[in-house]
């Protein structure tokens, strides 16, 4: 697969990949190589990646609880202080090897310590390859809202190996393709199509190849507008919902907690129901997102004190202003708009799809 570049960065694929690492280390000559890692790529993947690295410079192993609940300061500050104990300095290099939590968090880390070092991601997940370790958003929550502090510092590189993919289970499969999804949703119909036909066939060339279409789609995005000022704000469709059915399931005993692309699946769902009310998406694409969503086979159901409970958590939204709510809504499957209001009944009504 050829690399995808853009202004900052490069995206390298497979065997190539490593080939770009080695290259770049070879040329900076790093201090010292630390890799962060969580307890599940400690154990799946970084066997994988250490054959991989050709170096003289010093390695050091950084590993976190895996999880979003981890994805906080609180690990920052632990991770921050083990990087001055082992002697990090501004020719430091970091690796964050894993999924989304790893990569925002290393990232975010990377871009803080000594005022920033270079940082390469390598994306473990689904969801990392094609979203998180795209674009240069490294951030973390507070509480359990979600990126609330962050910075947008693209890495030196991002290094997609689909070989980490069989270290996963379904769920995890799934997760990571709702952002896939997305990208269809808000850019290109066809792709859409061609990701409801391949189904859940997720450890096949042709998943493979629509992994590097999802990170042509996002790269593109973003190389149009890095600081999320204008068209990148797409890239949140869904989330606004989708954000505040995650962070309550996690604030909460009463719901089992969902992974971040079940909670976005359910946010696609509604915002679609949203964007057939108020921007001219056709009812029969409303239908096909529909049909979607219900074949995922997630149960949900909400009573009227926790809907209030998650509009609460929208005006936390990165892309409201003046504490009004922002949507980004869909004109037609392929096509969206940014900075859409809406009636606060309507997003409360929307929920009750999900009861049906």
């Amino acid at each position: 697969m050829k690399s995808i570049t853009n202004s900052s960065y490069s995206i390298h694929f497979q065997s190539n990949a490593y080939r770009e690492l080695n290259t770049f280390i070879a040329t900076h000559e790093p201090s010292c190589i630390f890799i962060l890692v969580d307890e599940n790529t400690m154990e799946h993947c970084y066997p994988v990646l250490m054959p991989q690295i050709v170096t003289t410079s010093r390695i050091e192993i950084i590993e976190i609880d895996a999880g979003e609940e981890f994805k906080n300061i609180e690990t920052c500050t632990g991770v921050w202080s083990a990087l001055i104990e082992l002697g990090c300095d501004r020719k430091s290099l970091i690796i964050n090897l894993g999924g989304g939590v790893v990569t925002d968090l290393g990232g975010f880390i990377a871009s803080t310590i000594k005022r920033g070092i270079s940082f390469v991601h390598i994306p473990t997940t689904v969801l990392g390859m094609v979203d998180a370790a795209i674009g240069g958003k490294n951030g973390v929550d507070i509480g359990h809202l979600k990126n609330q502090i962050g910075v947008i510092v693209p890495p030196e590189m991002t290094l997609i190996d689909t070989t980490y993919l069989y270290t996963l289970d379904k769920r995890q499969l799934l997760n990571g393709s709702i952002e896939m999804f997305k990208h269809g949703l808000i850019a290109d119909r066809n792709y859409w199509n061609q990701m409801i036909k391949i189904g859940d066939h997720y450890l096949s060339e042709e998943f493979e190849n629509l992994i590097y279409q999802s990170a042509v789609i996002k790269n593109k995005v973003v190389n149009t507008d890095p600081y999320e000022q204008g068209p990148r704000k797409a890239l949140n469709y869904g989330h606004t919902i989708g954000h505040a059915i995650e962070s309550f399931c996690l604030s909460t005993t009463d719901q089992d907690s969902l992974l971040h692309g079940e909670a976005i699946a359910a946010g696609l769902y509604l915002e679609s129901y949203l964007s057939h009310l108020h921007t001219g998406l056709s009812k029969n694409d409303f239908q096909e997102i529909k049909k979607w969503y219900r074949n995922l086979n997630r149960k949900l159901s909400f009573s009227d004190s926790d809907i209030k409970k998650m509009l609460g958590l929208m005006t936390h939204d990165k892309k409201n202003v003046n504490g009004e709510i922002r949507f980004v809504l869909l004109s037609s499957i392929g096509r969206f708009k940014t900075d859409q209001t809406v009636p606060e009944l309507d997003v409360i009504h929307s929920f009750e799809l999900l009861k049906s």
